[in-house]
């Protein structure tokens, strides 16, 4: 004799929310105004502002996101202020 098969169901997968591409600018303080583009070929991140056309690139890995270019620019200008 087999035993009965369980009738409980596998929980269902959780989905992740995608990260933000874009972000606020912390020169002129508009929202949504800074684009971040990750070219993994020459292991380069580039972020600009679309309004103040202020930029920033740094060198990122496989790993990195756009949110860690930008917070390697916020951590820049931190710097750079004190």
């Amino acid at each position: 004799m087999g035993r009965r098969r369980s009738k409980r169901k596998p929980e269902p997968k959780k989905r992740r929310e995608p990260l933000d591409v874009q972000f606020n600018c912390p020169f002129c303080n508009h929202e949504k105004s800074c684009e971040v583009k990750i070219d993994r070929i020459k292991n380069m991140g580039y972020i600009s502002c679309r309004v103040c056309l202020e930029s920033f690139q740094s060198v990122v890995n496989y790993l990195s996101e756009p949110v860690d270019v930008y917070s390697d620019w916020i951590d820049a200008c931190e710097q750079a202020n004190q």
